[in-house]
């Protein structure tokens, strides 16, 4: 059996996959979410509660795509299909976030 090869370096998704993952750390830790969905003059306590359960939706998605990503470097062997499942579970994870802080705000 041979392999074909991927035709880009497998930098360039993982890459992709620290990029989003920084993106829904910020969002979530960082207060980002916060500041985007709970700025409006509401109650910030009931808003930060609220986007808390989002966050946690969102969280579950987040795990998926860590453990993807990992799992995508420790079995080479199926490094593409585990990188797209990583990749996909971030945009997600990133897509629950903010449709959820629309639906909070």
């Amino acid at each position: 059996m041979t392999r074909a090869p991927l035709g880009i370096s497998p930098l360039l998704p993982t890459v992709a996959s620290l990029l989003l993952a920084a993106l829904w750390g910020f969002s979530v830790f960082a207060g980002w979410g916060l500041e985007a969905f709970c700025a409006t003059g509401e109650v910030t306590a009931a808003c930060a509660e609220r986007l808390g359960t989002v966050s946690a939706v969102s969280g579950l998605f987040a795990v998926t795509a860590a453990i993807c990503t990992a799992g995508a470097w420790i079995l080479r062997a199926r490094f593409g299909p585990l990188m797209s499942a990583a990749i996909a579970s971030w945009v997600a994870a990133e897509a629950v976030l903010f449709v959820g802080g629309m639906l909070v705000a």
